[in-house]
């Protein structure tokens, strides 16, 4: 199937194992870049494996089909192939970027490493001996781990899971239970291969069906989930800082009110003039740092604010950001919608001009929507929400029903939190 949207092309073909392959072809750039997302995110880890995923995202790049690890990296590298690999709740991502003309014996590459990933012994150990070392690094970064924490308890569980597990999982994990485990979930129902650049589509699609359309078909079955935890969470650290974290729930992506949600929280924490910026950090120098973010999962999303401060300062800060989320709920001015929109649409813009997020944003638009959106429907989308459908949305979503999760030496008075 192939459609125009604002002179974008944009091209899906559904094989019949249940894989999707996206495309959008950009006449203006010479590059490629290719987003492969698999199910097997750090939700469905298996219990006591917890950590499983990111494991397998590092031992399936060292050692694929005919290609040790060596092997395998010397043949990315000849290719310009600039590649990551990440953990999400859902899914695992693999995405590379390189030039059109090498897209072709890439995705032959990362057949093998989707498919026959060689999964030795000997190159397990250094694998998970990075995920722990990636787990152990969070007690040096208490703001990501106060962050990490924060979405384990404010998603149902086990989606908001940590995607480094635990140190008993990691420590107790076997090469055979991961194994085992992705022969049952790296499976080509709910895989999705995006492509953004230049690319010939007949050619590509080709390809795909000759690497992956005798993927045996086996459902991706979803993972059982249990209420989030909730509530106020303290986490005591001798420190000189002290990490606030907050979430509260949001319209998801595929809801119709979602671009006025992109827009409230535009209004409180996009840029300089924002009102967390500029009333907590600018007014009071309260914080080092104050932001708020929406992050969306497929049937649950959220708004999270967080901030760092010192410890006397700490209680003022906590106290003025819950107002400050609370007080956005009156609604916003004219001039913030503005400033909103036109930040928002820049955004867009520049994420417009790069293959890979252009491909990432594929992938995600048909995992939450089940189709494709153009640039220009997206602009139009945010340009035609007023201040009375933001109110509106407000009104749908107040800052209440908080999450919260606080890192520092002592314990905070939450009552403006539990209100």
């Amino acid at each position: 199937m192939e459609n125009e949207k604002d002179s974008e092309q944009f091209f899906v073909h559904e094989l019949p194992n249940g894989m999707t392959l996206l495309g959008q072809h950009m006449d203006q750039v010479s590059s490629a870049a290719m987003s492969l997302v698999v199910p097997a995110g750090s939700s469905l880890d298996p219990p006591g494996c917890e950590g499983a995923a990111a494991v397998a995202a590092e031992w399936c790049l060292r050692g694929a089909g005919d290609r040790d690890t060596r092997q395998l990296n010397e043949a990315l590298d000849s290719l310009g192939c600039h590649h990551a690999e990440s953990v999400l709740s859902r899914h695992t991502m693999f995405s590379a970027a390189l030039l059109g003309r090498n897209l072709p014996d890439a995705l032959g590459i990362y057949a093998d490493i989707i498919r026959r990933p060689r999964l030795e012994d000997a190159a397990f150990v250094p694998s998970r001996a990075l995920v722990q070392q990636d787990l152990a690094s969070l007690e040096d970064e208490p703001a990501r781990k106060c962050n990490l924490l924060l979405r384990e308890r404010f998603y149902p569980h086990p989606l908001g899971r940590c995607l480094y597990g635990t140190a008993e999982s990691l420590g107790a994990m076997t090469p055979q239970a991961v194994r085992d485990h992705l022969a049952e979930r790296f499976t080509p129902d709910e895989c999705i291969l995006a492509v953004a650049g230049n690319f010939d589509w007949q050619g590509l699609r080709d390809l795909v069906e000759g690497h992956f359309g005798d993927w045996p078909a086996r459902p991706a079955c979803p993972p059982e989930t249990t209420p989030p935890a909730g509530g106020v969470t303290y986490v005591q650290k001798d420190s000189a800082q002290v990490h606030i974290t907050l979430a509260y729930p949001a319209a998801v992506m595929s809801d119709g009110r979602y671009y006025a949600a992109r827009l409230a929280g535009t209004v409180l924490s996009g840029g300089m003039s924002s009102r967390l910026m500029t009333e907590v950090r600018e007014k009071r120098g309260l914080v080092y740092h104050v932001s708020a973010s929406y992050h969306s999962l497929k049937d649950h999303a959220g708004m999270f604010a967080y901030a760092g401060t010192v410890p006397d300062k700490a209680q003022e800060t906590l106290d003025l950001v819950v107002a400050e989320l609370r007080r956005l709920g009156e609604g916003i001015e004219s001039r913030e919608r503005t400033r909103a929109v036109t930040q928002l649409k820049s955004a867009l813009i520049m994420q417009g001009e790069s293959t890979s997020a252009r491909a990432n944003a594929l992938a995600g638009d048909w995992y939450h929507l089940r189709r494709l959106r153009g640039l220009g429907e997206i602009s139009r989308a945010i340009e035609a929400v007023g201040a009375d459908d933001v109110q509106a949305y407000l009104d749908d979503f107040p800052a209440a029903g908080f999450t919260a999760l606080i890192i520092g030496p002592e314990p905070l008075d939450t009552g403006a939190v539990e209100k």
